[in-house]
């Protein structure tokens, strides 16, 4: 187990994300996905990170039962705010796409990073989760809302974490750029990086992972197969949400063909890569399934050599 920032709060290497148990894109149904978290428990897995963004709930209620027998002191789980959820009874029988899940469309998300927002998400989530506390608490894509995120929001997780409501607090976003303001600009423990730091993308490598070494800021590193192009042997046909652009697939291409050389997987090479940098305590991966859950612990246990690296670099397939 690895400690966020300068909290108590410990993950391990891998963690489990659980918007696929939200019925992102697809239902998962009432078997799989206790069995998925279920699989996770035994493979070691003792970070679980949710939202209520994840089906409107469904995630964290799925979460929470799955949880409920467990030790309390064995597990630490994340949870996100920003977004309320409000019902919305005339849209009950519609379902969610425009959040993406599978899900009857009974509540709408409304954008609110106010303190009072904030106190009314985590109540909301305490209860949809079942749980006394929550761990780690994330500003959840805060990118259009700066200044109501860094003059309310920030400042009500600070209090609630000097409180010991919450043990760490911290920011999950889509891009580097605003993380690296709240790591240098504010006193949080840990920020989730989703997509920017990965084999196809290492925009985030130059200033804000630097910045979370020195500030000693933890990155829970997501998004690191960067929607499916990185997530198996061949490469897919999705990156960061839509179909992959061709130079982008051609890359992909020629990365699993360097690992190919060295007996190394891409979606193997896609998680050592992250996990090895000195900034990242741990890899969080989404997953459906019990299949997927062991396919990834296995994955992120097998040894990568270091030659794997130095040829890509050469190659002109790595920023370094």
């Amino acid at each position: 187990m690895r400690r966020l920032g300068n909290s108590t709060v410990t993950v391990s290497p891998l963690g489990f994300g659980a918007a696929g148990i939200g019925n992102l894109y697809r239902t998962v149904d009432e078997q799989t996905a206790p069995a998925a978290l279920d699989a996770a428990w035994e493979a070691g897995i003792r970070y679980f990170d949710t939202a209520p963004h994840y089906g409107l709930g469904l995630s964290e209620r799925r979460l929470g039962a799955a949880l409920a027998d467990r030790p309390r002191a064995e597990y630490t789980v994340s949870t996100k705010v920003g977004r309320l959820l409000v019902p919305s009874p005339q849209t009950a029988h519609l379902r969610d796409e425009e959040g993406g899940f599978d899900v009857p469309a009974d509540h709408v998300r409304e954008w609110d990073f106010s303190a009072d927002g904030v106190r009314r998400s985590l109540e909301s989530s305490l209860d949809r989760l079942g749980l006394d506390r929550i761990d780690v608490v994330l500003l959840h894509d805060p990118d259009d809302h700066w200044q109501q995120a860094v003059e309310q929001a920030y400042p009500a997780l600070h209090d609630l974490r000097a409180q010991g409501v919450v043990g760490a607090i911290g920011v999950g976003m889509n891009q580097w750029q605003m993380l690296h303001r709240f790591v240098v600009e504010t006193d949080i423990d840990t920020v989730m990086l989703a997509g920017r730091y990965t084999l196809l993308d290492q925009s985030a490598q130059e200033h804000l992972l630097p910045a979370c070494q020195e500030r000693g800021v933890s990155v829970l590193a997501a998004g690191v197969f960067n929607s499916g192009v990185l997530a198996t042997e061949e490469p897919g046909r999705m990156y960061d949400y839509r179909p992959v652009p061709q130079p982008v697939y051609d890359r992909a291409v020629r990365i699993a063909a360097t690992c190919r050389r060295h007996g190394v997987s891409l979606p193997q090479a896609a998680m050592a890569f992250v996990a090895r940098h000195p900034a990242v305590a741990t890899v969080v991966v989404g997953v459906k399934s019990v299949e997927q859950v062991m396919r990834n612990a296995e994955l992120l246990a097998e040894p990568v050599p270091d030659a794997l690296w130095d040829d890509l670099a050469a190659e002109g397939l790595l920023t370094s």
